[in-house]
């Protein structure tokens, strides 16, 4: 980083590691063992999608890869935001399928010069008495972080706390709670 830079407190911003995908079926494990929490299936890619032919093709062509059988397993919804998510479903046994498919929407759309596109990837959580839990890639730190709601706009902080202590040698976790955006109402959750 130049002098300037540095003086002007700017700083290089971090590279998504999309790999970072693929230690979630490793956490899971971690989450089952300690906490009870099991995979639910879905997961969910959001980002802000924009306009253009070239855009509507590679999102389309996306959804063709993933949805490639009989059942329907991709869907796309938009929140009140604007924002487009991309809900995939695989059996909860098959959180390896699952994380495979979240991976390819991220590198398809980053391949295609969508990147700084990419919001957030989150795949959800369900324990025994029903509590949710997500937990959430953010695209542009590489990092994860646990989302926990409960109720109409409360999220169970101890519980996030305790996920994250659990996961720390699993994942690269958020160290900053003010990323820790809450996703009320996400699919895929």
């Amino acid at each position: 980083m130049g002098i300037w830079n540095v003086l002007s407190g700017r700083s290089k911003p971090v590279r998504a590691n999309l790999d970072a995908l693929f230690s979630l079926p490793a956490a899971a494990i971690t989450l089952q063992t300690a906490a009870g929490f099991n995979p639910t299936g879905a997961g969910s890619v959001c980002y802000r999608a924009a306009e253009g032919a070239a855009f509507a093709q590679t999102q389309r062509e996306v959804v063709e890869l993933l949805d490639n059988d009989d059942d329907p397993d991709v869907e796309q919804s938009t929140d009140s935001f604007g924002f487009t998510w991309l809900v995939a479903r695989q059996s909860p046994d098959d959180l390896s399928a699952l994380v495979t498919d979240l991976h390819t929407v991220n590198t398809s759309l980053e391949g295609q010069g969508f990147g700084p596109s990419l919001l957030c990837s989150l795949v959800g959580f369900r324990d025994l008495s029903g509590r949710t839990l997500g937990l959430v890639y953010l695209y542009k730190q590489g990092t994860f972080y646990p989302f926990a709601p409960q109720g109409p706009q409360q999220r169970d902080n101890l519980l996030e706390i305790q996920v994250r202590d659990l996961l720390a040698n699993d994942l690269p976790i958020e160290p900053q709670l003010s990323r820790w955006m809450p996703l009320w109402g996400a699919p895929g959750l």
